[in-house]
């Protein structure tokens, strides 16, 4: 999963729920469409934060390259740390969907949490963090690996903290599956 905040979510009980209340108390799980460059008209959920989202263009794929995968996956990262709803679920949609299929709340509602749960010193390097391209793993043309150590950042992340993803192309444009 993108974020092992997702286990912290159901291990302190915070998992799926019957009712549909309080959504910042769901789990989070990333949900997906496309990314290019282009804003959002979309606000984020970040209070005071007023950064545009990456979102997508729907006019060009996305590389299905390397470095495609990784700036993909960055634009997740900085998005994670400007608590930038719309984008996050953008590219962790698929991911986000097999969890809400698992009786988790939908992107929107569970990644709420996840924001809760990482702290501003960590937001803050998230959203200047890259990927160092020696660090991750192609398994196919279309799945690569974006393993924690991967991420290169001012503050360093652990699996608890941020966990690995699995990026892949789907169409025309990389999202996370897991």
């Amino acid at each position: 999963m993108a974020v092992s905040a997702w286990v912290a979510l159901v291990a302190c009980g915070c998992g799926p729920k019957d009712s549909k209340g309080d959504a910042a108390a769901k789990p989070l799980r990333p949900s997906a469409s496309k990314g290019a460059e282009e804003p959002s008209a979309t606000p984020s959920v970040s209070a005071g934060t007023e950064k545009p989202s990456a979102g997508p263009t729907g006019e060009q794929p996305g590389p299905r390259t390397q470095e495609g995968a990784i700036r993909r996956y960055e634009q997740y990262l900085h998005a994670l740390g400007r608590e930038d709803i719309d984008t996050v679920c953008e590219v962790a949609g698929p991911a986000a969907k097999q969890a809400e299929d698992q009786g988790f709340g939908p992107c929107t509602s569970t990644y709420v949490a996840v924001f809760q749960m990482i702290s501003p010193e960590q937001k803050k390097a998230l959203q200047t963090a890259t990927v160092d391209p020696q660090r991750i793993a192609v398994r196919t043309p279309e799945k690569i690996e974006m393993p924690v150590e991967a991420i290169r950042a001012s503050v360093t992340f652990s699996e608890s903290d941020l966990g690995s993803s699995t990026l892949e192309y789907l169409k025309n444009d990389w999202y996370i599956t897991d």
